[in-house]
């Protein structure tokens, strides 16, 4: 039987490269004065993500979609996965075929809001970002065309019927937009609003990311749908984007700190409250 033991030698090995490897990746292009700090973990790798992130409110993890050949591009890999169900902040989830930018430079940042008081306080954060970036924000609502029973052919009475829930759903959208535009242009960001109507909420999200051409997307990991799954870490809109975006998306978990910014300058965005999904 083998001896599952591994070999001192070669671990030590193994770590040497390992942390040889982390201090080359650790050095910012083109400022060799300043290095990141690193970490060499030992154990399960999303055992030893989510236990580093733990009381580090701050803490953004930023993961890969996938790696090696054969991973689909259109789903996320087992480490992001598990990652996504268990750590206890934020993530930000690049795309295998990203370019590879040593400065980063966001100038369109999307973020999806669906009416809810979570996917709103996403809000102060994206602000910050786009402030430092000197980027546009682009506020962008999806109306879903609600489903009908059907047994069989739909009368004129119940095709009426979906008009006027979709009519009188995008004059809600479009008003509550241009509500939160006011608020955030105080701040002295370019906002920008989109309204769209579709079948498909989750693909046309994809569509409008680009469309766009947006830099990166801020979303809530959870929207209206959080009300009747309190228990799911993440809503359906977030699990599609995280295998489908074709730029990075940053998921957002909100913490009473991501809504004080605003709301210390008099902006009076909504917040998920304890009992609130």
């Amino acid at each position: 039987m083998r001896d599952p033991r591994p070999d001192p030698i070669e671990w030590d090995m193994r770590r040497h490269d390992a942390r040889k490897m982390l201090g080359g990746l650790a050095m910012i292009a083109g400022e060799p004065s300043r290095r990141a700090d690193i970490a060499l973990a030992e154990g399960r790798t999303v055992d030893e993500i989510c236990r580093y992130a733990n009381g580090k409110a701050e803490c953004v993890i930023i993961l890969g979609r996938g790696a090696g050949e054969d991973v689909d591009p259109r789903r996320i890999g087992s480490t992001v996965h598990n990652v996504a169900g268990r750590a206890p902040g934020s993530i930000l989830l690049v795309p295998n075929d990203a370019t590879a930018d040593p400065v980063p430079r966001y100038r369109r940042i999307l973020v999806p809001v669906d009416g809810s008081a979570w996917a709103e306080s996403v809000l102060p954060l994206a602000v910050r970002m786009a402030r430092a970036n000197d980027a546009e924000l682009i506020l962008v609502h999806v109306v879903p065309t609600p489903e009908l029973t059907e047994i069989g052919p739909l009368e004129p009475d119940d095709i009426q019927l979906r008009t006027r829930v979709v009519e009188r759903n995008e004059r809600t959208a479009n008003a509550y937009l241009a509500r939160v535009k006011a608020y955030l242009a105080q701040n002295g960001v370019h906002v920008r609003t989109l309204s769209h109507r579709s079948d498909d909420v989750r693909a046309s999200l994809v569509d409008l990311i680009r469309s766009e051409a947006a830099d990166l997307v801020v979303l809530s990991a959870r929207g209206h749908g959080g009300r009747h799954h309190a228990d799911l870490r993440y809503g359906s809109v977030s699990a599609y984007l995280m295998a489908q975006s074709p730029v990075p998306l940053l998921i957002v978990r909100p913490r009473e700190s991501e809504t004080a910014g605003l709301r210390d300058e008099s902006i009076h965005l909504r917040r998920p409250s304890v009992g609130q999904a």
